[in-house]
């Protein structure tokens, strides 16, 4: 990416991913990106065996420089005042991905998208859910077939394990932004399991 970006980086309840997608925040704002963090209700407030709640909103201030939007009222500005560029959700959970593809707007991550969409402009989606490839296939689909949508290049994670479990290679974040924000998808959607 050239130039800096106003980027929302959502994060629902995937906390496993978690991990994988602080180094991502990291490395956009060493990029030169402007990054605000949004958590949805379940990020922002529960305790996991993957790290406490508190932990994980400490180490998101301290990397962006930002305290959390993580109130459906502090998130519903963000369209009207065009405060981002492009809103990244990473990770989004099946719940949340039913939520977006049904109009539901329950959650401050949810309130952020729709008021961001308002505005027509980017929303980039890193999927993580053990539902892919059944239950929440249906709403894949469909935000597949919506404007202003783009998917992180995604697989199956374990498919011995978790034949119907989708996540995506959140090493591919930033170059997903930054094709989005060219009105662009970045290809190819389906990685196969285990490729780099």
């Amino acid at each position: 990416m050239t130039a800096p970006l106003r980027i929302g980086f959502a994060l629902t309840g995937s906390f496993c991913t978690f991990s994988k997608v602080l180094p991502m925040v990291e490395a956009l704002v060493q990029d030169g990106h402007t990054v605000t963090p949004i958590l949805s209700f379940a990020a922002g407030a529960l305790d996991t065996r993957f790290g406490t709640a508190t932990d994980w909103r400490a180490r998101l201030t301290a990397l962006t420089g930002h305290a959390p939007i993580d109130t459906i009222v502090a998130a519903e500005p963000i369209g009207p005042k065009a405060m981002f560029d492009v809103l990244a959700v990473a990770p989004c959970t099946g719940n949340t991905l039913a939520k977006l593809a049904h109009g539901i707007t329950d959650t401050p991550v949810t309130m952020a998208v729709k008021s961001h969409l308002r505005g027509e402009k980017p929303v980039v989606l890193a999927v993580s859910t053990n539902d892919g490839l059944s239950g929440s296939a249906a709403n894949l689909g469909t935000l597949l077939n919506r404007r202003h949508y783009y998917f992180v290049p995604l697989r199956q994670d374990a498919p011995a394990a978790k034949p119907r479990s989708l996540v995506a290679d959140m090493a591919r974040l930033p170059d997903t932004i930054a094709a989005a924000c060219a009105g662009q998808q970045l290809q190819p959607i389906l990685l196969a399991p285990g490729e780099g």
